[in-house]
C-alpha cells in the first residue's frame, strides 16, 4: 500500500485527528473551549454523561434554569448560538438521556419546551426559526412520550391544561408519532368532566382522535355551526360511513344538507332563490353513506348523477367499475356523449383527452373548433396526440388558437406565424383538409383578422 502523502495527512478529518492521541487532543479541546461557552457546555455535556444520566439531568438543569432566568435580549447575531444551544441539549436528552432513564428524560424535555415563551420573548427571529426549531421537535415528545409509556400520560395531560396556548401546538404536531395507547390517555383527559371543547384544544383534540381511530371524538370537536356547513358536514359524514356509523353518517350528511339561502325580508315576494349545487365532497360523502347504508343501487345513481354534473372521472371510474361486462362500454360511450357537449367545451375536450378517447375527442373538436379556447400548451399536445390518427383535429386545433390570437389583435405576433407554418405542415397530411377549408383559405382569414397599416398582405 502506497504511503498517504503529507497533503493527505494534514487533512481535518476524524482520522487524522484521533492519531493525534487523547492526551493532545483533550490539550487542544481545552483551548479551544475557553474562548468558546457553547464548545465548553458542550464537553461538560459529554463528560456528565460518562458519569451517569443523574449528573447529566443536573447539567441539562442547570443551563435550562440559566435560560430561564435571564432577561437579555438575544440579537440576531447571536440567535443562531442560541437554536445551536438549545439543539444540542435537545438532543443530548434523547440520544443520550432517554435510552437510559425515558421518564428522567421526558421531565427534561418538556422543561426544554417550556423555555419557549420567555426565549420567545427576547429572541429577535423575524424568519421565525426558533419557532420552526420548537414545532420540529415535537416528534422528539412523541418518541420520549412512548419510551415512558402510561407514567408519561400525567405531565403531557398537565401541560396541555395549564399551559394550552404552546402546548396544544407541540401535542397536536406529535400526535401522529404517539402510540395508541398514548394518544387515546391524552384525548380522554381532553373529555372527562370537561366542555366541548373549542379553538385549538378542539383541534388537537381531533388530531389525537385521528391517531387513534375514534371518529365520534373527532366529530364532537367540531363546532355545531360549522358542522352545519355542507363540505364540513360531509367530511364529518364520509368519517362515519368508512366507520359503519350509517345513522351518525346519515345525520350528518343531512344537517348539512345544501339549501338555498333564507330570502331577505324587503325580497320575500321575489321568487325564492335556487338551491346551490352540492360540492365534490358533498357528492362523495352521499355516495359513501349509501353504501354504509346498504344502498348499493341508490350509490350507483348518485355516482352516475354526480358524473353528469361535474364531469368527475373518479367518480365515472367508481360507477363503471361495478357494472356487469359490456355495460361498462355502454356507460363509457354515454360518458364520452356527455362530455362532446359539455357547455364548457374546453373541459369536455380536457376529460376526453385525459382518458385517452381521441376518436370521440376528434370528433369533438371538428363539431365544435369555433367554441374552444385553448392553452398553447394543450393545444400543442393534443395536435400531437391527434396528428397521427386524426389530422384534421390535429389541424382544426391549431388553427383555432391561431384564429383566437389574430382575434385577440395579437395576428402579426411570431406565435401566429409559427401556428399558420404549422397549419401548412398538417394541411398537407392525407385527409387532414377533406372536411375543413383549404389552407389558403385559412390564411385569406388570418388576413382579414389583421390588417396592416400599409394596407400590405399578411404574407
Amino acid at each position: 500500500m502506497a504511503p498517504r502523502s503529507a497533503a493527505s495527512r494534514k487533512a481535518l478529518n476524524a482520522s487524522n485527528l484521533a492519531g493525534l492521541g487523547a492526551d493532545t487532543l483533550a490539550r487542544l479541546l481545552v483551548e479551544a473551549s475557553a474562548g468558546d461557552g457553547g464548545l465548553k457546555r458542550r464537553l461538560k455535556l459529554e463528560l456528565a454523561a460518562e458519569v451517569g444520566s443523574a449528573d447529566l439531568a443536573a447539567e441539562i438543569d442547570r443551563r435550562f434554569a440559566a435560560l430561564a432566568n435571564s432577561r437579555t435580549r438575544v440579537s440576531w447575531r447571536k440567535r443562531p448560538e442560541l437554536l445551536r444551544d438549545l439543539t444540542v441539549h435537545r438532543r443530548m436528552i434523547v440520544e443520550r438521556l432517554l435510552p437510559v432513564e425515558p421518564v428522567l428524560a421526558l421531565d427534561r424535555l418538556m422543561a426544554w419546551f417550556d423555555l419557549y415563551p420567555g426565549l420567545a420573548g427576547r429572541v429577535k427571529d423575524p424568519k421565525g426559526e426558533l419557532a420552526l426549531l420548537y414545532f420540529e421537535a415535537a416528534a422528539d415528545l412523541a418518541e420520549a412520550a412512548n419510551a415512558t409509556g402510561p407514567a408519561g400520560v400525567a405531565p403531557l395531560v398537565e401541560a396541555l391544561q395549564t399551559r394550552q396556548s404552546e402546548w396544544s401546538n407541540w401535542i397536536g404536531r406529535a400526535a401522529p408519532d404517539f402510540r395508541t395507547e398514548i394518544a387515546q390517555a391524552l384525548l380522554d383527559s381532553t373529555r372527562e368532566g370537561r366542555a366541548a371543547p373549542t379553538g385549538r384544544l378542539a383541534l388537537v383534540v381531533r388530531k389525537l382522535a385521528d391517531r387513534c381511530g375514534d371518529v365520534m371524538a373527532w366529530a364532537a370537536a367540531i363546532p355545531k355551526e360549522d358542522a352545519v356547513k355542507p363540505d364540513i358536514g360531509a367530511e364529518i359524514a364520509r368519517r362515519f360511513a368508512e366507520r359503519g356509523h350509517a345513522a351518525e353518517a346519515r345525520a350528518a350528511l343531512e344537517a348539512a344538507r345544501p339549501r338555498a339561502p333564507e330570502p331577505a325580508r324587503w325580497t320575500r315576494r321575489n321568487a325564492p332563490a335556487p338551491t346551490p349545487e352540492p360540492s365534490p365532497a358533498w357528492d362523495s360523502a352521499e355516495i359513501a353513506v349509501l353504501e354504509a347504508e346498504g344502498e348499493t343501487a341508490r350509490a350507483q345513481t348518485a355516482r352516475w348523477a354526480a358524473f353528469e354534473r361535474t364531469l368527475s372521472g373518479a367518480h365515472l371510474d367508481a360507477f363503471v367499475s361495478r357494472l356487469a361486462d359490456f355495460d361498462d362500454v355502454e356507460a363509457l360511450d354515454r360518458a364520452h356523449a356527455i362530455a362532446a357537449l359539455w357547455p364548457d367545451p374546453a373541459a369536455g375536450l380536457a376529460f376526453l383527452m385525459n382518458r385517452g378517447a381521441l376518436r370521440d375527442g376528434a370528433a369533438m373538436v371538428l363539431a365544435r373548433s369555433e367554441a374552444l379556447t385553448l392553452s398553447e400548451e394543450d393545444t400543442a399536445l393534443w395536435a400531437g396526440r391527434f396528428e397521427g390518427r386524426f389530422p384534421a383535429a390535429a389541424l382544426a386545433l391549431v388553427r383555432r388558437r391561431a384564429t383566437g390570437l389574430a382575434r385577440a389583435g395579437l395576428g402579426r405576433s411570431e406565435v401566429v406565424r409559427a401556428l399558420s407554418a404549422e397549419a401548412a405542415r398538417l394541411a398537407e397530411l392525407p385527409g387532414a383538409v377533406a372536411t375543413l377549408e383549404s389552407h389558403a383559405a385559412f390564411i385569406d382569414g388570418l388576413e382579414r383578422l389583421s390588417p396592416t397599416a400599409s394596407g400590405r398582405g399578411w404574407r
